[in-house]
């Protein structure tokens, strides 16, 4: 049996000790979590006492700065963050790897403000993605005796090409998540546009008519007042369920279950209908699909308060095998199904969340009884 070598211990250490540092950065997905992750454990890494991150803007400025071992009070004291001069404009130029016994003494060493820590012993890599340099990673006075040394170097440049991958990552992720509020928003518009306005713009014309007819035909006039006072309740109506949308629960931080638990019971108090919410214990999901089922479930729920005319609405959630079931059950008006593909009620948005889900919409109907909605999505 063989005896393993010290240099084999010492690098397979050095390996898990990257190994580690680069999961602790993964697990973030927000851009400013990933910054400060990778700086810290820059900083663990390499045991320096000084660490910090600057991401470039296109004004000469940095976008974000971020750093370990100073404190906020010594931040405010040293005032605005730093412009691409000195090092880290070399750094960003080169995008070259540079460590040094004393930034100081290097010809390009420009300054610092009076109440910036002293450096002395330095070391900086750039953060690349292929030939585009995201940020700059620099760390400074090694608190071992000697300075940093060419195999610090050369861990710091390894964890800085698995940073960049995280980096890239939550970058990617945060654009998606601003993607996914611009269509929601494009959806509320439309929503707001073909229930609300609507609403409003016969209730002015209705108005308009009830006026005209006081002196005229006053019994007719009445009436017209009456309609004037359930379109206004109706517009209420469509106003408080656009409102309940444009303010969901964060399913990033109470997950599918509780989001949809929520959501039904902010309904139930606003609406007269009994609503009610069934969930089964749900395993880990998926983000994209959270998001379909919770955008069905509401779609469903509000068809059945709007048109539906339903004492009581059922929502269950449940897993059957591999898949995710969602059921909303409503005791309303139902309608003929046969004829859905020229019905609106949101079926067509329901349904295309559902194929991009990988998953199916079912919706059985028939009039005096009811409606269900059932979706079935991979889980």
């Amino acid at each position: 049996m063989g005896v393993t070598t010290e240099p084999a211990i010492e690098r397979d250490a050095v390996l898990h000790a990257v190994s580690s540092a680069v999961l602790a950065v993964t697990r973030h997905l927000s851009v400013r979590e990933v910054l400060q992750v990778i700086v810290r454990s820059a900083r663990a890494l390499i045991n320096a006492r000084y660490a910090a991150l600057g991401v470039p803007d296109d004004d000469g400025s940095f976008a974000e700065f971020v750093a370990e071992g100073v404190s906020d009070k010594q931040w405010d004291a040293i005032g605005p963050l730093p412009r691409q001069h000195g090092m880290l404009a070399a750094l960003l130029q080169d995008a070259t790897p540079v460590r040094l016994p004393d930034i100081r003494e290097d010809p390009r060493f420009g300054w610092w403000p009076s109440a910036h820590p002293v450096l002395k012993d330095f070391i900086g890599v750039p953060i690349r993605d292929a030939d585009q340099v995201l940020g700059i990673i620099f760390l400074s006075n090694k608190r071992a005796p000697g300075g940093f040394t060419q195999e610090d170097q050369e861990l710091l440049t390894l964890f800085a090409a698995h940073a960049a991958i995280a980096l890239t990552n939550a970058r990617l992720y945060e654009r998606g998540r601003e993607l996914t509020v611009v269509e929601e928003r494009t959806r509320m518009a439309r929503e707001l546009h073909d229930a609300v306005t609507q609403k409003l713009f016969s209730l002015r014309l209705t108005a308009q008519a009830a006026a005209s007819l006081v002196t005229s035909d006053p019994a007719r006039a009445m009436a017209e007042i009456d309609r004037v006072q359930r379109l206004a309740g109706e517009a209420l109506a469509e106003l408080r369920a656009v409102i309940v949308e444009l303010r969901p629960a964060e399913l990033d931080r109470h997950g599918l279950a509780e989001t949809l638990r929520k959501h039904v019971a902010v309904l139930d108090r606003l609406y007269p209908a009994a609503i009610s919410f069934e969930c089964a214990s749900l395993g880990d999901l998926p983000p994209a699909t959270e998001v379909t089922v919770l955008r069905v479930a509401q779609e469903a729920v509000h068809n059945a308060l709007r048109h539906a005319n339903a004492t009581s609405i059922e929502v269950c959630l449940r897993t059957s095998g591999s898949c995710l079931r969602l059921e909303v059950r409503d005791d309303g008006d139902g309608f003929d199904a046969e004829p859905l593909a020229s019905r609106g009620l949101g079926l067509v948005s329901m349904r295309d969340r559902a194929e991009a889900a990988g998953g199916s919409l079912l919706v059985t109907s028939e009039p005096e009884a009811g409606t269900t909605v059932r979706l079935e999505v991979p889980a």
